[in-house]
């Protein structure tokens, strides 16, 4: 029996969303049907593809290796079937850091598919840790992280420009003061993102390069958690200027000024497997072109 590219949708599906449910209802098809077509799967292979606790579905090492050949097969397949008008369509998958996913991602999404309106995007939002890990498990087509960072397995290359702000609440004692020292901000608590994130990562590296150790601090994984913290003076907070611009015009913050270098870069990364695919290589064009 051979196998078929039903059975190999079906699959990538799984291994994406970690679920036959939520992989049936995103190919239209019924739970059982698409039970089916992975059973049969890993009956021509010879071999489990997943380990299942309960309804979840875990891909095991034999699956990961078959997901990147899948991967290529079926984004030869759509290349193949690429209409001659050239008409884009088809589900696109990105997973952005939480900055861009939050931010910059859903006007950028909005615009793509104002152009080409027969693609489907799906969007993840996971620090960049979690961006890496979706690509390389070949759970997203593109992401887009905050890290600077290199891998030999994926591409990456620099996107755009972006600021990050230390602020304050208004009534915080150091709200008046026209500008932090290296000391004061070494005696500070900090509420800051997660380990894994791009933003943290940042704001540790400028401080180093200063001399400076961050001695306390609040770990928080959401942003909006981050804000409350600063509200309630717990301490102050290191974000995105995108991700307080708000706040800061309606005077909830105060921005800091300080000797560090606050600057990042924004980076694209993209998975080998997809560099063929006709719809993955637009959404690429597209994201340089609107931001150069």
């Amino acid at each position: 029996m051979n196998i078929t590219l039903k059975q190999l949708t079906v699959f990538t599906a799984t291994a994406r969303l970690e679920g036959i449910t939520k992989a049936a209802q995103e190919l239209c098809l019924t739970q059982s049907a698409a039970s089916q077509s992975l059973k049969e799967l890993e009956s021509i292979l010879g071999y489990e593809l997943f380990s299942r606790f309960g309804r979840k579905l875990a891909i095991n090492e034999q699956g990961k290796d078959l997901l990147n050949k899948a991967n290529q097969m079926l984004a030869l397949q759509a290349q193949i079937q690429q209409p001659q008008n050239n008409t884009l369509q088809g589900v696109l998958n990105v997973a952005a850091s939480v900055t861009i996913g939050s931010y910059v991602m859903p006007e950028l999404l909005a615009n793509f598919v104002e152009k080409h309106p027969l693609v489907e995007p799906k969007l993840f939002i996971s620090n960049s840790e979690g961006v890496i890990a979706r690509l390389m498990a070949g759970q997203a087509h593109i992401g887009l992280i905050e890290a600077p960072i290199s891998h030999q397995q994926l591409l990456i290359s620099p996107w755009c420009d972006d600021q990050l702000a230390i602020f304050c609440s208004q009534h915080h004692p150091l709200a008046e003061q026209e500008k932090l020292t290296i000391k004061q901000m070494s005696a500070q608590r900090w509420i800051l993102r997660e380990h894994g994130s791009g933003t943290r990562s940042v704001f540790i590296s400028a401080m180093q390069q200063q001399g400076a150790t961050v001695n306390n601090s609040m770990d928080l994984a959401r942003q909006e958690a981050i804000k409350q913290a600063v509200k309630a003076k717990l301490g102050l907070g290191v974000l995105s200027y995108l991700s307080i611009k708000q706040e800061l015009t309606f005077g909830l913050f105060k921005q800091l000024q300080t000797p560090l270098n606050l600057n990042r870069q924004f980076s694209i990364a993209q998975s080998r497997h997809f560099t063929n695919n006709p719809l993955v290589q637009a959404f690429h064009e597209f994201l340089v072109v609107t931001t150069t």
